[in-house]
This record gives structure tokens, C-alpha cells and sequence, in this order.
């Protein structure tokens, strides 16, 4: 099945601060800050929604289609993308701006400072639909460019593809309507607990109210699994145990690559999401969001393991 992937390409520059921001700021001066903080050093990541989800995709021995804008400083980031042999047709360039990018800078206390750089994401991806087979294409639209969130759940709509509503960091900037607009039709909608709370918010929608527009709502708990909303039922999905815990940062989007996997694989729901469950403990226990690694069958055997059953049944 064809999967595409709307969403972010960015780089993720990691900075640590051999201190605590607090010494360093003066709650008096606020109006007049002005301050510089020495690192120790600066580590570059491949990050943003498509590019994370992407990955895990790939090894989950998917090949889906990123649609997002890249800068001219894509190389490496493309050199990635094709070592995992993951397609390069959906990416639009822009010769004029650099790829989006994070730089997020961590105290001793586990503070953080980021300053992001939309970049090439400021652009649309401009990906043409027409010619896509609807029941042979499976669609997520994930934080990016704001247009194309709201147009490409829009299209896809029309068009009788099915899609995932994931808005994510982006809801703070759409407007209650405009995310009313994105989740109308989807196949689900898929949040954690704190953007759900923010919808709920921005649209003033209750839960029952929300799947009056999409029959299924998934929320992700962190540590604590996740659950999942029908109109007359909810289940909750139980965390899978990592080998061990470095940085949660990432684990959403492979739980989203591993739900998609069992969508794509014709599995029900809950072993969809068992199979998200699964894919988000590897992303876990490396710091950064596509440094993990695992190959299908111990992917398998880590499922099996834990739901005692196989997901390739």
C-alpha cells in the first residue's frame, strides 16, 4: 500500500549547558534580558515528523512517501533518507532557505531553551495527488506547513483517501475551525493527552463530540500506554517495557509508524496499536529521534513477547 507522510523535515542541533539557566537570569531584569550561555559542544540530529515517522517505516520494511519542504542544506539529511531507501519524490526544495531546524539547548536541570527556524518548512510541498489509487493509499498529516495540513486533509477527503489527523505542536497555531476541518473524516485522530486537552479547547468539543466527526480518537500517555476512543467503547493500550529509557523524545511518532504498519498490514485496531506500542519502545532508548535501530524480526519477538501472540498473524 502506498503510505504517504505529510509532515516536517528538520535538522535537530543539540547544545548542553554546564549550568543552570536560572543562576544565570535575573528575575528583576526580565524587561532587559540579555544573556549568552558557553556549551560544551553541538550534536546534530535528523528530526521532524515526516522524517521521524518515515524512518521507523523503514524499519518496519516500509518504503512511505515524505511530502515536505527541504532547504539547500538537505544533503546529508538526503543521504539518510536514501541509505533507508526511502523515496525522495515527495520533497520539495527550496534553494532559497535552509531546512527547518531546532537548536535546543538542555541545563543541568533539564531545563531547555529552543529557538526553531522554520526554513524550507515555511513553504508548501506542492505534492500532486491526481493519479493516486484511493483504496490502494494510506495517508498522516502531521505537524508542518500549516497550508498543507489544512489542504491536504482537505484533499484527501475529497478524494476518498483515507488519512490520520496528527496536528500535534501545530495546534497552538490553528484555529478551532481549521481543526475541525482537518480531523472531519479522518480515519482517526491521534494526539497525546495534552493536545487533546488543547482541541478540546480551541474547538470547545467534548470527546463524544469530537467522534461525531472522526469515529476513532487515539491518545498517547507517555510511560503510562495509551488509549483508544470509539463512540461507544474505549480500551486502554498498555506501555511495552524498553530494554532501557534515554530520551522519550521521538517515541510518538514511532508509535505513529507502528500503528501504520498494522493498518497497512490489514491488522484490527488494537493490534495496530499494539504494534505502535512496540515500535515507540525502541525509540526510547537512544537519545534522539531516528539514532534507535531494530530489524523486523526483533520487532516481532519483542511484540510476541509481550502480547503473546504474533503480529504477523
Amino acid at each position: 500500500m502506498n503510505i504517504l507522510i505529510s509532515g516536517s523535515l528538520a535538522y535537530d542541533r543539540i547544545m548542553d549547558f554546564p549550568g543552570r539557566f536560572e543562576d544565570h537570569i535575573l528575575p528583576e531584569k526580565i524587561h532587559i534580558l540579555n544573556v549568552c550561555f558557553t556549551v560544551n559542544g553541538l550534536v546534530e540530529k535528523f528530526g521532524g515528523t515526516a522524517g521521524n515517522i518515515a524512518y521507523n517505516l523503514s524499519l518496519l520494511r516500509e518504503t512511505p512517501t515524505v511530502v515536505a519542504a527541504a532547504g539547500r542544506d538537505f544533503a546529508r539529511y538526503e543521504r539518510w533518507l536514501t541509505e533507508h531507501g526511502l523515496p525522495l519524490t515527495g520533497i520539495r526544495r527550496v534553494s532559497e532557505e535552509f531546512t527547518a531546524s531546532a537548536y535546543i539547548t538542555t541545563d543541568l536541570s533539564d531545563n531547555q531553551i529552543t529557538g526553531f527556524n522554520p526554513g524550507a518548512m515555511k513553504h508548501p510541498a506542492l505534492f500532486p495527488l491526481e493519479g493516486l489509487d484511493p483504496a490502494g493509499t494510506i495517508a498522516i498529516v502531521s505537524p508542518g506547513n500549516l497550508d498543507d495540513m489544512v489542504t491536504y486533509s482537505r484533499m484527501f477527503r475529497e478524494l476518498g483517501i483515507r488519512f490520520i489527523c496528527d496536528p500535534g505542536q501545530s495546534i497552538p497555531a490553528l484555529t478551532g475551525d481549521r481543526l475541525v476541518e482537518m480531523f472531519t473524516g479522518a480515519e482517526l485522530l491521534i494526539t497525546n493527552d495534552y493536545e487533546l486537552e488543547m482541541i478540546r479547547k480551541a474547538t470547545e468539543m467534548d470527546m463524544p463530540e469530537i467522534l461525531e466527526c472522526c469515529p476513532m480518537v487515539v491518545t498517547t500517555l507517555g510511560e503510562e500506554g495509551s488509549t483508544i476512543h470509539w463512540r461507544e467503547e474505549e480500551m486502554e493500550i498498555p506501555p511495552v517495557p524498553p530494554a532501557k529509557v534515554a530520551d522519550p523524545t521521538g517515541a510518538g511518532d514511532a508509535y505513529r509508524s507502528g500503528m501504520l504498519k498494522g493498518i497497512v498490514t490489514g491488522k484490527d485496531w488494537v493490534t495496530a496499536a499494539q504494534m505502535g506500542a512496540t515500535c515507540a519502545s525502541f525509540a526510547v532508548e537512544e537519545v534522539g529521534t531516528q539514532e534507535h535501530d531494530f530489524r523486523w524480526e526483533q520487532f516481532v519477538e519483542r511484540y510476541e513477547r509481550f502480547f503473546g501472540e504474533s503480529p504477523e498473524a
